[in-house]
Formats: C-alpha cells, structure tokens, sequence
C-alpha cells in the first residue's frame, strides 16, 4: 500500500465506517474503521478506456475487464437494458428496478432519462459493494452523451447519496444505493418487475453466476418480471432456465452475437 492514503481513506471516529477512496485514479481502496481498529484492502486498479462507439468506461487490468463492452459502453447499455429490458416492462406503468452491479451508474443514468421520457414512475433499488469514487465517474464524461438537462448533478447525486435511504430525483424517479454483496442483501419476496445483472463476466467473477444468486433473483422478482443482461454463456442459460425462467437469446450489442432475456413465469 502506498503511504499517505490511510487518513485520507478513513472518517468518523469510532463510528463503523466503510468507504472508498481514489487517488489520482489509479487505485481504489477499499477501507474499514470500527471501534479503532484500521482495516485496509487494495481492492484493484481502474483505468479509463475509450470504448468503440466514443463513450467511455472502465479497465480492471488485475481481472482484463471492462466495465461495460469495449466496443460501446453506451451502445450496451442502451441495448441490454433500456430496449431490451426497461422497454419491455414499461406497459405496466410504475416499475420496481434492481441493478446487480451498479457500477457507473450509466445504466442508471440511461433508466432515468427514458422513465422521464415516457413519463413512467421508477423505484431503483441497486447493489454494489465497492462504490466508486465520484471523481472518477466524473471524468468518464456521461453528461456528454446523454441529452437530459441536469444529467450532471443527477449522476453526482445518484453516487453521493446516503447508502441505504430511498431518495427522489424528481417526482418520477426514486433511487437507493446498498453497499453490499447480493449474498448478504435482504432483497423483498415478489417486488422486482425489472432486473439489470450486470456484474462482471462468469469468467472474471464466477461467484456471481450461481443458481443460488439466481433463485434469490427469482424470489423477489413479480410474476412475468424480466431479466437482462449482456452474458450469453450457454451455462448461465441453462442455470436461469432451471431456476424457473423462461429464457430466450437475443440479438446482442455491437460485437456481441447475444444476450439473454429471462421471464419469471
């Protein structure tokens, strides 16, 4: 670990407190203080990547992965999440979202623009254990691609916010960062109408493409909620299928032949 960073990382006395902490954005440190005790992980290196269609995301060198998909991080989460999986729920009118794998914060971005745009009301429910650092996700340069006004202050606030409490960007869209793993969330029986799975890919992460997050998915979804996400492995398939899903391949983003689409039935 670098020197200088332990009192920059932590805050607020004897009081528990988790955090993140980017130094020239380069690395992210992952730091806990509790009862006077320091504990201190460097979790991995993140770099900011070019994608293919101009917009940015990205790199974890440790794992050789990228955030969104190096051929468009907009282009994916355009067509994974909003015109694959918001579009298609949105006849319902309110929706219930929960993203595994906040992240950026783009798909979140991208959710918000097009509730508003259908003038459709949205509860956002996200999970993400290594928040980051809204100074990096400042230079990623979104509100540059997204024509919303105040797209800026939404996406600063949507990573500023208290983890935990339900917050209204506006009388369309509420939203709720949770600081923790899907195995330990408590996620509601029954309440999802809509799911962005977005963690890393099977082969960076294998721990989060495992019929136990995928029944726990299962069991808080509605009846005919949706499923979306860029993975197309032919076992993630299988395993959604032998959850109870109803899965189907889909014409992939740019540069990816598929991606998969599950119904709860």
């Amino acid at each position: 670990m670098r020197s200088g960073l332990v009192k920059d990382c932590l805050k607020g006395g004897d009081s528990c407190y988790s955090g993140v902490y980017i130094e020239k954005t380069d690395w992210l440190i992952a730091g806990k203080y509790c009862a006077g005790q320091i504990i201190m992980q460097i979790i991995m290196e993140r770099r900011i990547h070019v994608t293919g269609d101009g917009s940015n995301t990205l790199f974890v060198p440790e794992l050789n992965e990228f955030y969104h998909s190096a051929k468009g991080a907009y282009s994916e989460s355009m067509h994974v999440f909003i015109d694959s999986g918001f579009k298609k729920v949105a006849e319902h009118g309110n929706i219930n979202i929960l993203e595994v794998g906040f992240g950026t914060g783009l798909n979140c971005l991208l959710t918000l623009v097009e509730a508003v745009n259908q003038n459709i009301s949205v509860f956002y429910d996200s999970l993400e254990p290594f928040p980051l650092d809204w100074r990096l996700v400042e230079k990623l340069g979104y509100i540059h691609i997204v024509d919303f006004p105040g797209a800026e202050k939404c996406l600063e606030i949507l990573h500023q916010s208290s983890a935990g409490t339900w917050m209204s960007l506006n009388k369309l869209f509420s939203f709720r960062k949770n600081i923790v793993k899907i195995e330990d969330a408590r996620l509601p029986a029954c309440k999802y109408d809509l799911i962005y799975y977005d963690a890393y890919a099977p082969k960076a992460q294998p721990a989060m493409w495992t019929p136990d997050k995928f029944l726990k998915i299962f069991d808080s979804m509605r009846l005919n909620g949706v499923f979306v996400t860029y993975c197309s492995r032919g076992q993630v398939r299988r395993d959604l299928q032998n959850t109870g899903f109803e899965v189907e391949r889909l014409p992939g983003p740019p540069g990816k032949k598929e991606m998969l689409r599950a119904i709860k039935r």
